[in-house]
C-alpha cells in the first residue's frame, strides 16, 4: 500500500502564504506545514495571567513579552513557530526587514493541551533547543496546578523542576522573575476542560 508524499514547502514559501492568511496560523518545521486550531478559554486564560505577571515585573527593564502571534524563526532546526508566550531580553533581531519573525528568544512558554501536550515537550523543545540565547522552557498544564520549568545549565544540559503546590512561587533566573503558580491560575477552571477543543 502507497501512500501520498507529503508536500514540501521552501521556508521563505510558507512566509510569504502565512503573511498573507487572514484568518488561521500555521507552523513550519522542516518543509512541513502544520495548522494550529484554536486555544480553549482556559488556555486563553493562562496565557494572559503569565503575561500580564512578567510585564508587569520587567517593566522597567530591557525585556519584551510578547504572546502567540509572534512567529519565531529557528534556523538550525528550519523551523517557525508561534510561542504562547515569548521573553526577549536584549535587542530583538529579525529575520527580514519585515520585523514580524523574531530569530531569538530567552524564555519560552506554551501551554500544553491534550493534543499538543507530546510534540511541546519532546519534539518543538528539541527545535527551540537550537536556539542560542534560549535559557528556560515553561510547560503549563491547563487542568490541573502543573508547571514544569527546564533550565539550561552551564555544561548544556537541561534541569526539570516540577511544580504543583498552588502556593508555589516559580523562580525563572534567565530573565530574574517569579511567577505564583494561584496567578498562573487565576480565574481558571478546571471543570471546564473536558468540554475544550484542544489546540
Amino acid at each position: 500500500m502507497s501512500t501520498q508524499p507529503k508536500p514540501y514547502f521552501s521556508f521563505e514559501d510558507y512566509l510569504a502564504a502565512e503573511r498573507e492568511c487572514v484568518d488561521e496560523k500555521h507552523e513550519y518545521l522542516d518543509g512541513q506545514v502544520f495548522a494550529m486550531t484554536g486555544a480553549s478559554f482556559n488556555h486563553n486564560l493562562i496565557n494572559v495571567n503569565v503575561a500580564s505577571e512578567l510585564r508587569q515585573q520587567l517593566k522597567s527593564r530591557p525585556c519584551t513579552v510578547l504572546v502567540n502571534d509572534m512567529r519565531l524563526r529557528i534556523d538550525a532546526a528550519d523551523a517557525c513557530t508561534y510561542p504562547d508566550v515569548l521573553v526577549l531580553c536584549g535587542e530583538p533581531s529579525f529575520h527580514d526587514h519585515r520585523k514580524d519573525v523574531l530569530t531569538k528568544a530567552s524564555l519560552l512558554i506554551e501551554v500544553l493541551s491534550p493534543s499538543t501536550e507530546g510534540y511541546d515537550r519532546g519534539g518543538k523543545f528539541a527545535v527551540y533547543r537550537g536556539l542560542p540565547e534560549f535559557a528556560q522552557y515553561v510547560l503549563i498544564a491547563q487542568d490541573c496546578f502543573s508547571v514544569d520549568v527546564f533550565t539550561r545549565q552551564s555544561d548544556g544540559r537541561w534541569l526539570l523542576e516540577a511544580h504543583t503546590d498552588p502556593n508555589a512561587s516559580i523562580r525563572l533566573d534567565a530573565i530574574d522573575c517569579n511567577l505564583r503558580l494561584n496567578d498562573i491560575y487565576d480565574k481558571v477552571r478546571f471543570d471546564l476542560v473536558e468540554a475544550e477543543p484542544d489546540r
